[in-house]
């Protein structure tokens, strides 16, 4: 999936307007820009189109983990430079603190059937012989799970 879709997807879930994900940003301390954002929240064809990396999605991230827990005690951790979407998916269950149960709701809610082991196949260390890649359309069945759970 596109680093700026998923931006898109968790503002929409969220209704989150441009100056709160400037804010999330800010909890991640890290400063984006008005006019960063906006380019990031473009889609690919339209002017003004900015490609959002990992680094900068991982800050987000990050910041969304802040909103939604609240900081952790010591500093910030540094944002990953290679995002997969095992780590964005941990990521999100982290953010809304969310067991298997929970996450196996949220897929279900968009017609997406995992098995719990399927699931946490997903949360093992990439070198566990059970681990597997978390695919586009899994990540994707999840957002858009999150989406009708908490836009409602």
């Amino acid at each position: 999936m596109n680093n700026n879709d998923i931006l898109r997807t968790l503002r929409y879930a969220f209704a989150w307007n441009e100056a709160k994900m400037l804010a999330i940003f800010a909890l991640a301390e890290h400063q984006a820009t008005p006019e960063q954002l906006s380019g990031w929240l473009k889609k690919e064809d339209e002017p003004g189109y900015l490609p959002c990396s990992d680094t900068q999605l991982a800050i987000f991230l990050n910041g969304v983990i802040n909103e939604k827990r609240g900081k952790k005690e010591g500093g910030q951790s540094p944002p990953e430079q290679r995002l997969t979407n095992n780590i964005i998916l941990r990521k999100l269950k982290i953010a809304l603190n969310l067991k298997d149960e929970g996450m196996l709701a949220i897929l279900a809610l968009a017609d997406a059937r995992l098995s719990k082991h399927e699931l946490s196949a997903f949360f093992r260390r990439p070198d566990h012989q059970h681990y597997r890649e978390c695919k586009d359309q899994i990540l994707r069945g999840f957002l858009k799970g999150v989406g009708l759970k908490y836009r409602a």
